[in-house]
């Protein structure tokens, strides 16, 4: 049975990327590689180390996202006090993109970011994955 590991972003800028997950989604680098012409970093939550890892590789592209392109990656949160106190920093970091809304279950209580590379993140609560 496959089992998803890992999610690999090209990304124009590495430095700003592991910035933004540190700060944002608490996660940490757990490796780097650095080769000529070549930079890699693994990214993972605490504890989550062997479960998802994010992958930033170096030398991508921005990816400017479509209105109506929701491509994101979700991070589930423990309450909507937390989503909002996200919502609050990157609103102040000009990074919010979906302000918090309340829809229906299972979409539960959300608010978007956009990464520096353009990639959008869900911060939610009450969705039926992860705490919360």
């Amino acid at each position: 049975m496959p089992r998803l590991t890992h999610i690999a972003l090209h990304v124009a800028d590495l430095q700003a990327c592991i910035g933004f997950y540190s700060d944002y989604c608490r996660m940490a680098v757990i490796h780097h590689r650095d080769t000529p012409g070549h930079k890699v970093v693994w990214m993972a939550e605490p504890g989550r180390e062997q479960d998802l890892i994010i992958v930033l590789l170096e030398g991508g592209p921005e990816r400017p996202m479509l209105e109506n392109d929701y491509s994101h990656l979700g991070f589930a949160m423990t309450s909507k006090a937390e989503v909002d106190r996200v919502a609050r920093q990157a609103e102040l970091n000009r990074d919010l993109i979906w302000p918090p809304v309340q829809e229906a279950y299972p979409v539960g209580y959300y608010c978007g970011l956009r990464d520096p590379n353009g990639n959008y993140v869900e911060f939610s609560y009450g969705q039926p994955l992860g705490p919360g």
